[in-house]
């Protein structure tokens, strides 16, 4: 029964080892969604491209808490990208080295990326990966993000981004299916432009 029981768990922890985030062993591209998310748009967007591709999925979260409400947190917001700020990060990717394609998420702050992305971005070696953005927004679009990708990783392919529009302080969580099947549509479409669905 000893003999067994420690054969199972030898077999169980040798197998859990080679489970780690991203590893496949198919040869296909080991791809990773990252996204970071406050009012859970970004998040509902990141599930949707996880689903459609195959991919692990990783939120990006902040030390700090960010305000709930919708005009403190723009206004912290605009206070992280005046002064350039660099906010800590509580999560960490522990193997961004085997992952060939990164989808990179987050809402459209101020015309570009959160300040926290530009923590994450400034965290990893991207040389040779392919970067993947999409955003969400009230009207801005990608703004100047996928140029301030670019310079901070300019050694990275940077693809066609995406941009989906979300409700002023609203969630497509809370907003309901017809929201969820209209981000699926179009997140369908940007994937199959960019060869990673048929």
């Amino acid at each position: 029964m000893t003999k067994k029981f420690l054969l199972f768990a030898l077999t169980f922890f040798c197998v859990e080892g080679f489970m780690e985030l991203g590893a496949q062993s198919d040869g296909r591209n080991k791809i990773l969604v990252a996204y970071f998310s406050e009012s859970g748009n970004t998040r509902v967007v990141a599930q949707v491209i996880e689903s459609a591709v195959g991919a692990d999925i990783f939120e990006i979260k902040t030390v700090q808490t960010y305000p709930k409400e919708y005009n403190p947190l723009i206004t912290l917001a605009q206070k992280e990208q005046r002064e350039n700020a660099r906010p800590a990060l509580s999560t960490r990717v522990g193997n961004m080295d085997s992952y060939d394609v990164i989808f990179v998420g987050y809402p459209n702050w101020w015309g570009t990326m959160p300040m926290a992305l530009f923590t994450f971005l400034e965290q990893y070696d991207f040389a040779g990966k392919t970067i993947i953005p999409f955003c969400t927004h009230n009207g801005s679009r990608l703004g100047s993000s996928v140029n301030d990708l670019k310079k901070l990783i300019p050694k990275a392919a940077v693809l066609e981004g995406l941009a989906i529009r979300g409700g002023r302080s609203g969630s497509f969580e809370l907003g309901g299916q017809r929201e969820r099947d209209a981000v699926q549509k179009e997140v369908d479409a940007w994937l199959r432009r960019l060869g990673m669905v048929n």
